[in-house]
């Protein structure tokens, strides 16, 4: 059956599918998507026969799932379920069993929505311009009955080789001992960590709401939000722990808070992660997005890295990631992508390089990141502005012969000299400006952000 294109569009987005359960994504629906994904990739060929098909904890995920694993075998491909799965673990799945593969979750969204990422063979991402406006096409327009005979479905528990593969990836024998509390946010890492982590002798985990419930009771399952870290750091500090770990709800991505229960920042997770890998491959190229840290590029170079700089997104970083052939790559908002994972992200295995650094040695997680800060910064602040363009040129007047170099590679990065910069950049979904500043000070970065956020009030409101 054909569906209106106006829902389709908003639902089916550039990198992802993703939507208000009952609303604008239901059984039907999914199905549809399912039978367009199964047609792309017979289509293409070289794919196999298999779609494997994982879920996250929330209410709709099982049976969101098995209705779209019917659209899948309706068109004569074969569905392997590996059950309730953090998206790095399905991505494992695609790679594990060289298959395309299916993750329904709506990662950090509320409860009220669910969404599918898809994969092909190897854990490759499928975007709008690699499959999913094909797909939103089909979907739109009725995806065609398939003649041949109905693919079969199979369940396949991938978790323990999951664990296992992410410790073979990073060596855990010799580590001092630790205490680590883990905030799972009643997300799949209430699922995970404990296959990963619990067989590592050298650690004793501490588990604050691993309780799988998407119905998300305790706090969102959002760690980039700082309100939704206060309970895991008060966490650390309670049970004397060495390290806090928080998971978003996919538990694709990790945050770390020290024994003092102070956040670390990504972009030093970002270069401490970067650090290791270089150790063992050196001049390999490391990716970092353009409003990490500059720090990150400086401590590549030092490594004997490469730095690889990158718009922010997903889709970009993990383009880069396999035509540069890079070791690693890092985002600001704590993903982190492995060549070794077959250049996908994973929270999980960003974690066990940070416990292995901190267990190699003595000194607190305080002391041993302390080595890879060395700028202040901003965070993301949000404006909402009618014209960003005009926005835009205002703030770059205001700031004249202060600047020393403008960068367009995403929105603009002005270059202020002495470490100092920021980047503004344009929300892709809604009207807003995006500002992120980094400077050597936290006096300088208040002065930058009042800067700018006088260029820009004459055309909006601040955004908190």
């Amino acid at each position: 059956m054909s569906r209106p294109a106006a829902v389709v569009n908003r639902v089916i987005k550039a990198y992802d599918v993703r939507g208000l359960v009952g609303e604008e994504i239901d059984e039907a629906f999914v199905a549809d998507v399912g039978a367009a994904f199964a047609r792309l990739l017979r289509g293409e060929g070289g794919q196999g026969r298999q779609v494997a098909v994982g879920y996250d904890m929330r209410e709709s995920s099982p049976t969101l799932s098995a209705a779209f694993a019917e659209g899948v075998t309706a068109q004569g491909l074969d569905v392997v379920r590996i059950g309730l799965a953090s998206t790095d673990q399905l991505y494992f799945a695609s790679g594990f069993l060289n298959c395309p593969g299916a993750m329904f979750t709506a990662s950090h969204n509320p409860a009220a929505y669910n969404g599918i990422k898809l994969c092909r063979a190897g854990a490759k991402p499928v975007g709008d311009d690699t499959g999913l406006s094909i797909i939103r096409g089909e979907v739109i327009a009725g995806v065609p009955a398939y003649e041949g005979p109905r693919g079969d479905i199979r369940d396949q528990d991938v978790l323990a080789d999951y664990g296992q593969f992410l410790r073979s990836l990073v060596n855990m024998t010799e580590l001092r001992p630790l205490r680590v509390a883990v905030d799972a946010g009643n997300g799949m890492a209430g699922h995970t960590a404990p296959a990963v982590l619990g067989p590592i002798s050298a650690l004793t985990l501490l588990p604050l709401y691993f309780e799988l419930d998407g119905t998300f009771p305790n706090h969102e399952a959002n760690p980039l939000e700082p309100a939704n870290l206060v309970d895991l750091q008060k966490f650390v500090l309670a049970s004397n722990a060495d390290i806090g770990l928080a998971f978003d709800g996919d538990a694709d991505r990790c945050f770390v808070v020290d024994e003092l229960g102070k956040p670390i920042s990504p972009s030093a997770v970002t270069a401490l992660v970067a650090g290791r890998e270089l150790s063992r491959e050196i001049g390999a190229a490391v990716i970092h997005n353009l409003i990490t840290s500059r720090a990150v590029p400086e401590l590549v170079i030092e490594r004997g890295g490469t730095p690889v700089r990158s718009r922010v997104g997903h889709s970009y970083i993990k383009g880069l990631m396999a035509d540069s052939g890079a070791i690693f790559g890092g985002e600001h908002s704590a993903h982190y992508y492995f060549r070794d994972f077959w250049g996908a992200d994973s929270g999980m295995l960003a974690a066990l390089h940070v416990l292995a650094a901190l267990g190699e040695q003595d000194r607190p997680l305080s002391d041993l990141m302390a080595d890879y800060h060395r700028y202040e910064s901003s965070g993301e602040i949000n404006f909402r502005v009618d014209d960003a363009p005009t926005c835009v040129e205002a703030v770059l007047k205001s700031f004249g012969s202060q600047v020393v170099s403008l960068d367009h590679l995403d929105g603009v990065t002005v270059d202020l000299g002495d470490g100092a910069w920021f980047n503004l950049r344009t929300s892709n979904t809604e009207p807003l400006l995006r500002l992120n500043v980094e400077a050597r000070t936290a006096e300088e970065v208040d002065d930058i952000v009042r800067r700018v956020g006088a260029g820009i009030s004459a055309h909006s409101e601040a955004v908190t």
